[in-house]
């Protein structure tokens, strides 16, 4: 059996990696724009044979709120939630939802023709069909297997 020795600087060192972490991993979907916190959508990307579908949560926002714009490899979404908070004369209010401009940029793994896409946006969900480009369809690469 050996005997170890106890550091307790060593556990204040893996306490503070936690805490790092933890900031890293809730900040990691944010951005600040003037100042202010601005929460990312989420997305959500899958892939057929024919299309790029896109899933965006954007809760909370009318579709005039928001602006899409497609490339033939990227997805640009913007977008700004406007405060609705109303102030009691002697009341307090609290909130953790998040408002202000956000913008994304999501790299698409194919290539796709971006004046055929189209878009349905209900219940806080954006969702964009994508289709492929007829090259990208019918791409086919040979494989050498010699040395």
């Amino acid at each position: 059996m050996v005997l170890v020795r106890w550091n307790p600087w060593q556990e204040m060192n893996t306490l503070q990696r936690q805490i790092d972490r933890l900031f890293e991993d809730s900040f990691a979907s944010n951005s600040v724009v003037n100042g202010n916190i601005a929460k990312m959508p989420a997305a959500e990307i899958s892939e057929t044979e024919d299309a790029v579908y896109l899933k965006l949560e954007v809760p909370g926002m009318e579709a005039k709120d928001l602006d899409v714009q497609v490339t033939e490899a990227a997805v640009y979404v913007s977008g700004d939630r406007k405060s609705e908070t109303k102030q009691e004369e002697n009341g307090k209010t609290r909130s953790e939802f998040y408002y202000g401009k956000f913008q994304r940029v999501i790299p698409l793994p194919a290539r796709i023709q971006n004046t055929n896409v189209t878009a349905e946006y209900k219940d806080g969900i954006l969702n964009l069909t994508l289709p492929k480009t007829t090259a990208e369809k019918n791409k086919v690469v040979k494989v050498n297997l010699e040395g």
